[in-house]
């Protein structure tokens, strides 16, 4: 692959899974018909309303592509990550099962809410592994019902993102993500805890599967907002990964709706930190080293989950991997918009799609074997806000709150 500076590796998918249809349980999970049953839940937050999907002209003209979309998860129920619709919902289905096993009868959702729930919720904790956005929201799920929630943080989350966790008790873990991780598991087992992560092993895959169906809300939302533009479907989405759990459910519901083959899905992940690139090359589920912290923090992970392994294998067209200054870039590229495009806060992770984007619009052969050119429309998704407001000031030169106001002065999204 031809390369501009220090870049990308991509690899297209050349596994014999490739294209497959998926498992059944996996289109139970996160298909057409997963929204439907995560509805019903998000609503005990009241009110849900879908997060703006925003036509950036100045970048399609930038990347020589015909329209760019892009999905601000940054303002998803005043959480500023995709997140608060995994790690909550998981807490509210598994709670939902035990108080129904307490009770010895059938609960509705409302009645999750109910005295009776409340009551039964003080003897119950809730916990798990997180490099931030992941624990916040397994922690608003548990606040919201009345649980006890511990969460791990290993010893590369900042001090800010520790303090918008909003957890009754933190444990700081030494080593990676994937420490925190094994940490979690084995507390939760000596502890009788309940443990609600958003990766999943040989054994452990309901409730990864549960966060990964809460995800779905937001491409059923970006789908349905371009039709009300007046748009097709996108034929290409840059989907950024860390263990894969995000990336496979959004590129499993997609695949369901529209159909196997209907759009063209590009895995994106730090060059520090690419598990899954390593396991599209390996053509097998591969960990990797820890190569060192990533500036895209929420996606510092070394292990693919099992469950969105199973899932990419299947419909992800390419998997490439950005640098550190590449996903710094998207992030000015964002605050300082070429015209006709609002400014958009970003975290370093939330961006990383985009960074795919330009990156390989900057590599024409990468872009000739996608087919990106002046018909492609496509969806990148903005995953989180400036979850670490200093890193941010430091990389883009002005601070979250500026450049938030300067996107509410130009930004007119869908």
């Amino acid at each position: 692959m031809t390369q501009t500076a220090k870049t990308t590796d991509f690899h297209l998918n050349a596994m014999t899974a490739f294209g497959d249809p998926l498992t059944d349980i996996d289109r139970a999970t996160v298909g057409k018909d997963a929204p439907s049953a995560v509805r019903p839940y998000l609503a005990l937050w009241g009110q849900i309303e879908p997060t703006p999907l925003v036509t950036l002209p100045g970048i399609a003209t930038r990347t020589g592509t015909g329209h760019v979309f892009l999905k601000n998860e940054a303002l998803r129920l005043n959480q500023g990550s995709f997140k608060a619709l995994g790690g909550a919902y998981a807490v509210m289905v598994l709670f939902r099962k035990l108080l129904e096993d307490h009770l010895g009868n059938p609960v509705g959702v409302a009645q999750l809410l109910s005295p009776t729930a409340r009551n039964f919720a003080r003897s119950i904790t809730v916990c798990c592994a997180t490099d931030g956005n992941h624990g916040k929201s397994v922690a608003a799920g548990a606040r919201l019902l009345g649980l006890r929630s511990v969460i791990l943080v290993h010893e590369g989350v900042s001090p800010s993102r520790m303090a918008a966790l909003g957890a009754d008790e933190i444990i700081r873990v030494a080593g990676s993500y994937d420490d925190s991780v094994n940490e979690s598991e084995r507390i939760a087992r000596e502890r009788n805890w309940l443990l609600v992560s958003d990766t999943s092993w040989p054994g452990y895959e309901e409730t990864p599967a549960l966060v990964g169906q809460g995800y779905t809300i937001l491409a059923d939302e970006a789908l349905d907002q371009l039709e009300k533009l007046g748009h097709a479907p996108p034929t290409h989405v840059f989907l950024q990964a860390g263990v894969g759990g995000f990336a496979g459910s959004i590129a499993g519901h997609l695949a369901d709706r529209l159909g196997a083959g209907k759009v063209t899905t590009v895995i994106v992940e730090p060059d520090r930190a690419a598990c899954l690139f390593a396991s599209a090359r390996e053509g097998k589920l591969t960990s990797i080293a820890p190569a060192g912290p990533t500036v895209m923090a929420m996606l510092e992970c070394y292990t693919p989950s099992l469950i969105a392994w199973r899932i990419l294998e299947k419909t992800a067209n390419a998997f490439m991997t950005v640098s550190e200054d590449e996903a710094k870039e998207a992030l000015r590229v964002l605050a300082f918009p070429q015209a006709g495009d609002p400014a958009i806060v970003a975290g370093e992770s939330g961006a990383a799609g985009l960074a795919g984007l330009l990156a390989l619009t900057r590599d024409k052969a990468a872009g000739e074997r996608l087919r990106l050119g002046k018909d492609s429309r496509i969806l990148v998704i903005n995953t989180e806000t400036a979850t670490d407001p200093s890193s941010y000031e430091a990389i883009v030169g002005l601070s979250p709150q500026v450049v938030s106001q300067k996107g509410h002065l130009s930004c007119h999204p869908a």
